[in-house]
Parts: structure tokens; sequence; C-alpha cells
């Protein structure tokens, strides 16, 4: 009898012995950084629907992780097996199996950076997000055709073109649509804020109003500098009555209209439209861009002139005229340009 208990002990003890030295085996793996990919870094993307222990499987595979199991062990004592977040995940430097599945379960995923000049109409900025993989064109332009995001702001919007502000964002593969529109109006809104709203109607401008001559200046100059002595010459022939005449707005009609043009005609300056400056005589009934901030600054602060006409000049910007007649004579210099270029 007391053998058999001796023997039991033994093997009692044997056992606590190979436990203990398998727990520490497992605690060793789960904290030792590890790293087993070929080159500086690896990219390892975990679509969504995947289940825990495929994403750990995929891990290891990718040189991630040493194998799946101390993870899957690891997740199920913690009750945690659904927290892992799809998505993708860069890996550039060594790191422990608690380390990555933390990472994880914060759902820290690659985020790819995507620039959004100024001047670009909605469909060229969804078309911008497609192409660098981060939302699909169609539902990303349906999410920018619904003006829902602007209508405290503005309450007549049809939708947001013109309150997408440009800039750099950084979003993960796959991203929801409306997160990046909620973006892009959140920069529009840093700049139009209150005191930028009450800037405005001192100049007689609604916000659409305001947000409309941004986009004409926008799209009218790339000479940053001359942004706010264009701001002036249209405020100044708002003020006297005049049409503003601009050529963008015309394009942008015909765009909206199902029939863009690349090139500008005579011809199509009598297209009807609620842009075309031709036309009506007030400002376009919404932006024809999306303005950047210098844009934004200079539809409310323009310059105090009396010029109420510019053209492209041959060296570059624009030359800009208080009378009819000295705007002819330089109409005609830029003609004899074209002529003496081509």
């Amino acid at each position: 009898m007391k053998i058999a208990l001796r023997i039991a002990a033994a093997l009692a003890l044997l056992a606590a012995g190979v436990a203990a030295f398998v727990l520490f085996q497992g605690y060793r793996e789960l904290h030792r950084p590890y790293a087993a990919w070929q080159g500086d870094e690896v990219v390892v993307e975990l679509p969504r629907g995947m289940a825990a222990a495929t994403m750990l499987e995929r891990l290891s595979e990718a040189g991630v992780l040493t194998r799946a199991l101390p993870g899957r062990v690891w997740l199920r004592l913690k009750g945690s097996a659904g927290s892992l977040r799809a998505g993708e995940y860069r890996f550039h430097q060594a790191a422990s199996a608690v380390q990555v599945l933390e990472r994880l379960q914060r759902g820290d995923v690659l985020l790819h950076p995507v620039t959004i000049p100024e001047g670009l109409v909605m469909e060229e900025i969804a078309q911008r997000f497609a192409d660098a993989g981060v939302a699909e064109y169609e539902p990303l332009l349906a999410a920018m055709q619904d003006p829902a995001p602007i209508h405290d702001l503005v309450p007549e919007a049809e939708h947001l073109d013109g309150y997408l502000f440009p800039d750099t964002y950084h979003f993960p593969r796959g991203e929801d649509p409306r997160r990046i529109v909620a973006a892009m109006v959140a920069g529009l809104r840093e700049i139009v804020d209150k005191d930028y709203i009450a800037r405005a109607a001192e100049a007689s401008l609604s916000v659409t109003d305001a947000v409309a001559l941004a986009s004409m200046i926008e799209k009218e100059t790339g000479v940053p500098d001359e942004r706010w002595r264009i701001s002036g010459v249209f405020h100044n022939r708002l003020r006297r009555g005049m049409k503003m005449q601009c050529d963008p707005t015309v394009m942008y009609g015909m765009l909206r209209a199902g029939t863009p043009v690349k090139r500008l005609l005579r011809k199509h300056l009598d297209h009807d439209s609620p842009w075309n400056t031709y036309v009506i005589g007030r400002l376009p009934v919404s932006p024809i861009c999306n303005p950047g901030r210098e844009s934004l600054d200079a539809a409310i602060r323009p310059l105090d002139t009396r010029e109420l006409y510019f053209v492209a000049a041959p060296g570059g910007g624009h030359t800009f005229s208080e009378s009819l007649a000295e705007h002819q004579r330089a109409v005609n210099v830029w003609y004899r340009h074209l002529r003496a270029s081509r």
C-alpha cells in the first residue's frame, strides 16, 4: 500500500512538473519577441468574417507568430476570442504573441494616406479613394450625394460637392464611406466656423455663397497670391450687379447636366444651368468644386480694389483691369499669345 501511494505521489509530482514546464514554455512563447518573415516588413490581411483561429493560422504562416496554439489558448483563457478585429496589419519589428494579439484587439490596422488636392469635384475625390483601395467608388459617391452631414450648416444643400475639405487623409482599406465623408466635412467645419459665418454675413454672403465663391476662386487661378485679388474683382462685380462670367461655372453646369466638356467654346457660354454665371446674374446655386483653405479665406476677405476684370496673362497668372477698354486690350494680348504659340 505504501509503495502504491509513493508511486502515485511520484506520478502526481511528475505530472505537476510537466504541467509547470508546459505552462512555462507556453508563457515564454507568448511573451518572447518573434519575427520570421522575409524582408523589412510583412503586411497581413485578415478579412471580415474570418474566425479568430484562422487569423492566428494566417499570422503564423506569415512569420508573425511561432504557431497558432498558444494564441488560441491565451484568447480562450481571457474569453476574448471574438475580439480580434479584421483588417490589414503591417509588422516591421519583432513582437511577442501577446503584443500581436493585443494589437488585433485594438484594431491597430494599416492606414493608407490619400491626398485630395484643392479644386476637385466629388466624382474625382471618390475616384482617388477608390484608386488607393480605401473605398469602393460607387458607395463612396453615393455617400457624398447625401447632404445630411451638412444640412445644419447649409439646409439647402442637395449634395456634398463643395463641402468636402481637401487634405491628406489616412484610412484603412475597406473604410466605411460615411466615415470618410464625415472626416472631410469635419475638415471644412474647422474653417467655416462661427467667426467665418459672421465674416461672410458682413460681406452679404450666406454660407452657400461664400463656399461657392471660394470654389470659383479655386478654379480660376493656380497662383496662390492672386486669390484675394480675384475675390476682390468678384465682390466688385456683385456690388455692381454685374454677371460673374466665370468660365468654370459653365463647365460645372455641363458636368451636372451629363454633358461634360474638356475645352470650353463660345457656344457653351449660353448653356442653361443654375451654375452658369454667364446666364445667371448671381453666384452659382452651389459650389463648383471643393475649395481649399486659402480660397475659402479669400472669399470673405477680398482685396480692396477697383478692378472689375481679369484675363490670363502670357507670362502666367492674370492681367487685371478696372475698365472694359483696358480689359479688352489685355484680352487681345492673350489671344495674340495663343496664336503665336500654335
